[in-house]
């Protein structure tokens, strides 16, 4: 059979061409994370450090440094930012740098930054003739540029300032999207937005914003958020940064962090050994605080209701740093053992009583050790 001639312009290619290769490996910036080649949205409240993170990754990228443990694809970068001044970026950078151990000159010269802060940083206008979005100059800029360093990233923050259309539009932000993608494509690297999410999106915990168009047309999306639990945040300093979608890898993912000196480090995953002392910690954190309360003459539950004794527990400050998951998971283990027992109490009828924890050789307070 013959294979019909496709001209160029035409700008289909049959399919039948595939079989005479193996396609190409895909490329990532950082694997199963953040494609190469598209757009990725990286998402975060407000003062949860998304833009910090990415210039992380941006330095990380020209200096073949693991970003969050991770491994990246090194070269050049760019960082455009509508939020911080020069002066900022300059400070961030010579922080991040020092966490690395001091990255060299040659390194940091492929990583260009641009501040807009305080003016027009638009990518797009509406070209009313034409009903469509078109690039501005400095998104033809941003390209010229590229093609001359050919970075591996290319840093927008925010899109609130770079976008100029409805962003409930799902039309104009796919074209928008749309937009950046042939950036990417052309440039061959990795597109990152960052964004704020909308208040149903951070209530929500989807971190999504405006319209199902943003999270529709990017391939990946991440999702950097505090670690609050009933209301309550432990730990000020400590992240969460998730995968929300991945069209290229699993989604689902988490990176537990933590702020640090200025930066952000990832927390040592709880594996192997670790993974045992932690929990026989949580263990001893749990029959500790049990303690303490049942001296108090204060009663908890297992329910999640009043009385819940993980949100009782966590909530005193003492529980070691621990997640309200980590103690819900000893828990369980000490039911299952047979360490701890809930029983029927309080003052009147047996209608009128209520459950409570207990341990399981008696109801009162146990020898237990002490951790400080």
């Amino acid at each position: 059979m013959n294979v019909p001639t496709i001209s160029p312009e035409d700008g289909f290619i049959a399919a039948s061409q595939f079989v005479l290769s193996p396609p190409k490996p895909r490329e990532w910036l950082v694997g199963d994370l953040i494609p190469a080649g598209t757009v990725t949205l990286l998402g975060g409240d407000g003062g949860t450090g998304k833009s910090l993170l990415a210039l992380q990754l941006a330095v990380s990228v020209v200096t073949g440094e693991p970003w969050l443990g991770q491994s990246v694809r090194t070269g050049s970068a760019l960082f455009i930012s509508a939020e911080d001044d020069v002066e900022e970026l300059h400070r961030r950078t010579a922080t991040i740098s020092r966490a690395l151990g001091g990255a060299t000159q040659g390194d940091m010269e492929r990583l260009l930054v641009m501040s807009r802060a305080g003016m027009d940083a638009l990518l797009a206008e509406m070209n009313q003739s034409k009903g469509a979005l078109t690039p501005t100059s400095l998104f033809q800029s941003i390209e010229d540029q590229a093609k001359v360093t050919r970075p591996n990233v290319i840093v927008l923050d925010t899109f609130a300032d770079i976008f100029p259309g409805n962003e409930n539009d799902t039309s104009e932000v796919r074209q928008f999207i749309g937009l950046l993608r042939g950036l990417a494509i052309r440039c061959q690297c990795a597109v990152i937005m960052l964004a704020h999410p909308s208040l149903t999106g951070m209530n929500s915990g989807s971190g999504t914003s405006g319209s199902t168009g943003w999270n529709n047309s990017v391939r990946s999306r991440l999702y950097l958020e505090r670690v609050i639990q009933d209301g309550y945040e432990a730990n000020p300093d400590a992240r969460v940064l998730r995968t929300m979608k991945s069209n290229y890898g699993r989604t689902g993912g988490e990176i537990a962090l933590t702020w640090l000196d200025g930066v952000f480090v990832a927390d040592a995953p709880d594996i192997g050994l670790d993974r045992v002392a932690l929990s026989v910690r949580a263990e001893r954190v749990f029959l500790r605080l049990l303690d303490e309360f049942t001296a108090q003459g204060r009663t908890v539950k297992s329910a999640n209701a009043t009385g819940y004794a993980l949100k009782a527990f966590v909530s005193t400050g003492r529980a070691d740093r621990l997640t309200k998951k980590q103690l819900h998971e000893a828990m369980e283990r000490l039911f299952a053992n047979g360490e701890i027992k809930e029983i029927l109490g309080g003052d009147g009828p047996p209608s009128k009583q209520t459950k409570r924890i207990v341990r399981a050789s008696g109801t009162g307070a146990q020898p237990c050790e002490t951790y400080a």
